[in-house]
């Protein structure tokens, strides 16, 4: 994994500055369409086969992610990525991408894992409380795992928050059997 983000990090500083003279949001917004479209194993496996053209692998990427009105700069970026053969990096490109944009925004992604679902005004309190922890900015992301039994486990960037009763019930069958 450490090689697809060592392949990634070069595309992704190039991007970025380059979506930073644009709008960096709708670029992220069409990268995700074409990273979602570049993870099917699938399209992945008809890339490789010598008998296609990069312009034919191309055209089917940006159909299957209906971005035929790309940028100018983004096709020059997708059609780099197919000739060079860079499509099982294009995920992690986007990733990178996006953790560029969230820095230089001070802003972080937040994945909030949950056993029950979160209304909006609980978010609210959990997302502002989270931040103070944190120190910056967060953009949550909701997922239900009823494996927790209750309370919540939050994800940012490579910092774990789990006060769920799960966690809570293996420290305490670590502290009894030690």
């Amino acid at each position: 994994m450490a090689e697809l983000a060592t392949i990634a990090r070069p595309y992704a500083e190039a991007l970025y500055q380059v979506a930073q003279k644009h709008d960096v949001k709708a670029w992220g917004q069409a990268l995700d369409a074409l990273a979602l479209v570049a993870a099917d194993a699938e399209l992945r496996q008809f890339a490789d086969n010598p008998k296609v053209t990069a312009e034919q692998v191309f055209a089917v990427i940006t159909a299957a992610a209906k971005q035929e009105a790309l940028a100018p700069e983004l096709q020059n970026f997708l059609r780099t990525v197919v000739a060079n053969g860079r499509l099982a990096a294009l995920p992690a490109v986007v990733e990178q991408f996006h953790a560029l944009a969230n820095a230089a925004a001070g802003v972080a992604d937040a994945q909030i894992f949950s056993a029950y679902p979160i209304d909006a005004a609980q978010l609210n309190d959990v997302v502002a409380t989270l931040e103070k922890r944190f120190g910056r900015k967060l953009v949550p992301q909701v997922a239900l795992e009823p494996s927790l039994i209750g309370g919540i486990r939050v994800v940012v960037g490579d910092e774990v928050l789990d006060t769920s009763v799960k966690a809570r019930l293996e420290r305490m069958k670590v502290a009894l059997t030690a």
